[in-house]
Formats: structure tokens, C-alpha cells, sequence
């Protein structure tokens, strides 16, 4: 709060020497019994400077400036008697000569008769009452033989009134004007401290309520709020006083190993310095980044990207706390994804502190790591970065719901209901359903592109062909329920259609990670490679191109009696009429 100006006027110790006008002030001498000041009379520079220059001829001789500095002046020599020699000033080395005394100079004269004159005065005044003293007690008794002295009457020691004179009006004021400056900086000291102890008593009482208020929130929240053990040398004997003082925050997953559930662990601040109303000694202030990097078959990179970031709120209490929250899940799957990627069986992984770099796939690159929260995006872009973007995020979400899966089967595993016989139940993956995920998408992409390229050739033969590609068959809710079940259930399925010229379907069925199953109208068969899958489908159009023609030629020759058919040995259309073979 701003103060009124009376409160911040200032009396300064520093004698003015200007007015307000800015004029000189000039020095008061006495202020006479009517109120007119009298001031020290002005004088001229040039006089002042005059005297002065006639006094060092006076004093030091009229040679002063002509002689040399190591000679005295001729008239510096004290007065002699009629009968004296005039000793010379100038001796030989070898004789020691006595130097004459100086005249003394009116301010020696001066000076010595300010130090004898009060000594003088006191010693007179001595004598006087002495002398007075002495009187009276000749006085007071009869003497046998008649003093010299002479008697002085009774009342010479009588008691006398003095009185301090009147101080100087311009003196009075001055003395005043520093009475008043040194008790109001004395006052403005005071009111100072009374000021900031107050301050304190307050951002203390405010701090107070604060932490009340904030232990009310968190635990209205949800979150595990805790007393918090004694301090390190607190008393702890019989009698001793073991009430906790303060609360610890736990926001750990409840199946979390027990170094993370160490290290979740926040305090409500009770000092006053702090800005934050939590706390988190043991936050690293990092983040979990999904990374892909797709390459082509000669290993240029078509495109590389990580999932968005999306940080908390860490300026509120809510939100520091999920900030916190999210930190350690995240190096808990971090560490979980160390674990598994030593022991994958269809993908090699290169581990390291705080990076994991998997060959999920062909041309596609995985990575995990543990950034900064403060790290730099990667803003390049390239053709197809929206979707590895997507891919990322849908990877990052989806380590957390296995993480929670795997916690849930911990927690059914521990209390006995997943046993069967004695037998625990198996511990559900996290990294092996998202090395199942990206394998089935190259897969797909794969089937896709034998699929289109073909669909693509009939079109370009004028034979109308349309293609369905469909590599997740399954509904969202679905997809969530197989990947949070167990191992062998969490696999993904999709099929492809293939319809050519309106009449003949080629069915393909696919399951992750690489599984292809092509439905014909004559069997159901099994596809292990992509030369496989070219073969068949140059087959099954060739059938249908060779089924094609037969009909067409059978309505064309239909008034000659002809007959159409398919040679499946050579491979051929063969049409028969009279006389002719085709």
C-alpha cells in the first residue's frame, strides 16, 4: 500500500546552504529581541584577497618571494641590547651556530592568550574565595592578637542565583530541527519493525490457513494423504511428544513396486519462501517420448515422428499432482520396457539409460526415451507425419491401459483369485502387444499394396475391379477388451475383398502380427510370403480373365453350336465349332 506523503517527509542532518529559491544562505550571527536576523556582513573577494597578500609581507618580510626558501628573513631576527654583538646567520660546517628567535606573530599572540587567559581567570577566582574563605573564619572567632586581615561583614557568603542565558534563537532552531530529525528517523525505525512484524504475523496466518485448506483439497481429491514421520533427532522415549506435524502426499499406483511407491512422495511446504504449495524431492521433471522412424528399402527415411506432448498444469495444486503422478507411472512403464526388451523374440532392441531403440518391423524403427519436460519439439514435417504422430500417441496411451492391465492381474494374482489349482496366472506383456501392433500394420500395408497394385492393372485392362480393405475388423470397445485381456487373446483381425468385374470375390482374412488366410470358392488356403500372395492372385485373375472369355465366346458362338472351356493343365481358353479350333 502507498503511504501519504507527510509520512514519507524526510529531515536531513546536513546543515542548508540554500534557500528554496535556490539562493545562498547566508550566515546568521544573532537574532536581535524584535525578530531582525543579523547576518554576517558580505565581503569583497578582492579585499579579502588583498589583506591577505599584505599580511605575508607583513609577517614574512617584504623579501619573501625573492629570497631563498632555506634562508630566513633579514627582519625575522629578535631585537638585541645596546651592548650585544649581531651574530651572524651564516656559520662555517664545522661551527655550530645558534639561530636567532622570530617575532611573534599576532596569531601566536592570539592563541597563547586564549589558553592563559581562562587559567588566569581560574586561578584569580581561587585566590578570591580563598582569600574570602579565609576572612569569614577569622571572623567568626575571637582572636587573641588583631589580624592584619580585615574583617568583612556576615553576609559576604550568601547564596547566589544564576541563571543560563537565553540560548541564540538561530542556534535554538538549529539544535531543534535535530532534536526532531534523529526522534523521527528513531520513530520511522520503529514503525518499520512494527510494520514487517505485522507483515509476518500475517503471511504467517495466511500460510496456515493455506495449508489447511490444501490438505482439505487434496484429500477431497483422493489422494493419499499420510502424517508424516517425526524429524531426524525428534525425542522419542517414553512421554515424549510423537504427533506428526505435517502430511506426506502418496500419488503412486497402488501395484507399483515398492522404490516407485518410495519415490512418490510429496510434502505440503511449510516454509515461507517456497511458491509452490507441494513439494516433490524426488522429481526428475521428465517425460516419456514414443518415437517411429519409417525407411524405405534402401534406408532413406521417409518419415520420422513422436507422439505430442501434453503436459500438466504444474501451477495448481491439482495439477502439480498429476504432473508428479504422471512422471513416475511413466518411468515406471520405462523401466518395465527395459525389462522385455531383452527377451523379444520377433524384434532386436538396443537398450541404454534412458533410451530403448527396437527393430519393431521392416523399415520401421521404435524408440523410447525419457526426455526433459522443457526439451524442444521436433518441428519438421514431412508426408504421412499426421499418422506416425497418431501411431505414437496411440502407442503411449497404450502402454498405460497394459500397465494397468498388468497392475490388475498382480492384484487378482495376489489376493488368489487368478490360481487354479496352486498354478499363478501368467504375467500379461507390455511390449510385445505394441511389437504385434506395428508388425501387423507393416503387414497390412504390405497386403494393401500387392492388393491395390493389381486392382490397379485390371482397371488399366478395362475390367472394372473394386478392392475393401478393412484391417481392423473389431469395434473400439472390443479392441479395448482384447488388449486388456490375456496374452493369447490380445490379437488383432481384418479382411480384404477383392471383387473383379462385379461377378468373381477373392476373401482375404489376416490376423496379427503376420497371419494371411485367402478364402476361394474351392478352398480355404494358408499364405506364408507376398510371392505367395502375387502368385495366387495372378492365378485367381487369370481364372477369372480365362472364365471371362469362355462366356464371351459362348454367347458369340452360340447360333454355330460352338463350345467353350477352360484348359486348367495349359493354362488356356479353348473354343470349338464346325470345322474350327480355337
Amino acid at each position: 500500500m502507498d503511504e501519504p506523503a507527510w509520512k514519507m517527509t524526510k529531515l536531513s542532518l546536513e546543515r542548508p546552504y540554500k534557500d528554496d529559491k535556490g539562493d545562498r544562505i547566508r550566515d546568521l550571527l544573532d537574532i536581535l529581541p524584535d525578530g531582525q536576523p543579523v547576518y554576517e556582513p558580505e565581503r569583497d573577494a578582492s579585499k579579502i584577497l588583498g589583506e591577505n597578500l599584505r599580511r605575508i609581507f607583513i609577517e614574512r618580510g617584504a623579501d619573501f618571494f625573492e629570497r631563498p626558501i632555506d634562508q630566513p628573513s633579514t627582519e625575522d631576527v629578535s631585537p638585541q641590547g645596546p651592548g650585544e654583538v649581531k651574530v651572524d646567520h651564516v656559520a662555517h660546517a664545522d661551527e655550530a651556530t645558534e639561530v636567532p628567535r622570530s617575532t611573534m606573530t599576532p596569531e601566536e599572540l592570539f592563541k597563547m592568550r586564549t589558553e592563559i587567559m581562562p587559567q588566569l581567570f581560574v586561578a584569580l577566582g581561587e585566590m578570591t574565595h580563598a582569600r574570602e574563605f579565609l576572612s569569614f573564619l577569622l571572623a567568626s572567632t575571637a582572636p587573641s592578637q588583631p589580624s592584619p586581615i580585615p574583617s568583612l561583614p556576615s553576609s559576604t557568603l550568601t547564596a547566589t542565583i544564576v541563571t543560563k542565558p537565553p540560548p541564540i534563537s538561530s542556534v535554538d532552531a538549529f539544535n531543534a530541527q535535530l532534536t526532531i530529525g534523529g526522534k523521527d528517523e528513531a520513530l520511522r525505525k520503529a514503525a518499520n519493525l512494527f510494520k514487517s512484524a505485522a507483515g509476518s504475523l500475517e503471511r504467517g496466518r495466511v500460510r496456515g490457513e493455506n495449508y489447511w485448506v490444501d490438505a482439505l483439497k487434496i484429500r477431497r481429491a483422493n489422494w493419499g494423504l499420510i502424517p508424516a514421520p517425526l524429524p531426524f533427532g525428534a525425542p522419542t522415549g517414553k512421554g515424549a511428544d510423537k504427533t506428526s506435524k505435517d502430511f506426506l502426499v502418496s500419488f503412486a499406483l497402488e501395484e507399483s513396486p515398492s522404490h516407485f511407491r518410495r519415490r512418490a512422495i510429496g510434502h505440503m511446504t511449510t516454509y515461507e519462501n517456497s511458491s509452490d504449495a507441494l513439494a516433490f524431492p524426488h522429481r526428475q521433471r521428465t517425460r516419456l517420448q514414443v518415437s517411429l522412424s519409417i525407411t524405405d528399402s534402401v534406408g532413406k527415411r521417409l518419415c520420422s515422428s513422436h507422439n505430442f506432448a501434453r503436459l500438466p498444469d504444474n501451477m495448481s495444486l491439482e495439477g502439480s499432482l498429476k504432473a508428479a503422478q504422471q512422471e513416475i507411472v511413466e518411468e515406471e512403464i520405462f523401466s518395465v520396457l527395459i525389462k522385455e526388451a531383452s527377451s523379444l523374440p520377433t524384434a532386436s532392441a538396443r537398450v541404454a539409460e534412458r533410451l530403448i531403440v527396437i527393430e519393431a518391423a521392416q523399415g520401421t524403427e521404435l524408440r523410447f526415451e525419457l526426455v526433459d519436460n522443457d526439451a524442444p519439439e521436433d518441428s519438421a514435417s514431412s508426408d504421412g507425419k499426421e499418422v506416425v504422430t497418431a501411431t505414437c500417441d496411440l502407442i503411449y496411451y497404450m502402454l498405460h491401459a497394459l500397465l494397468l492391465s498388468m497392475h490388475a492381474g498382480q492384484k487378482s494374482q495376489r489376493i488368489g483369485s487368478a490360481r487354479v489349482q496352486g498354478v499363478p496366472a501368467p504375467r500379461p506383456a507390455l511390449l510385445q502387444p505394441v511389437i504385434d501392433l506395428l508388425q501387423y500394420q507393416v503387414f497390412c500395408d504390405r497386403i494393401k499394396a500387392e492388393l491395390t497394385k493389381m486392382g490397379r492393372a485390371l482397371l488399366n485392362a478395362g475390367i472394372p475391379c473394386t478392392l475393401r480393405f478393412d484391417p481392423v475388423g473389431e469395434s473400439g470397445d472390443q479392441l479395448i477388451n482384447q488388449f486388456l485381456a490375456e496374452n493369447n487373446s490380445r490379437r488383432l483381425g481384418g479382411e480384404a475383398i477383392l471383387r473383379i468385374d462385379e461377378r468373381h470375390t477373392l476373401r482375404f482374412t489376416f490376423l496379427s502380427p503376420s497371419s494371411l488366410t485367402a478364402h476361394l470358392s474351392q478352398a480355404t488356403l494358408s499364405i506364408a510370403s507376398i510371392p505367395q500372395l502375387v502368385q495366387l492372385l495372378s492365378d485367381e485373375v487369370e481364372r477369372c480373365l480365362l472364365n471371362r472369355i469362355c462366356e464371351v465366346g459362348t454367347q458369340t458362338c452360340e447360333r454355330l453350336n460352338g463350345t467353350w472351356f477352360v484348359d486348367m493343365v495349359s493354362g488356356k481358353t479353348v473354343g470349338r465349332w464346325e470345322g474350327c479350333i480355337l
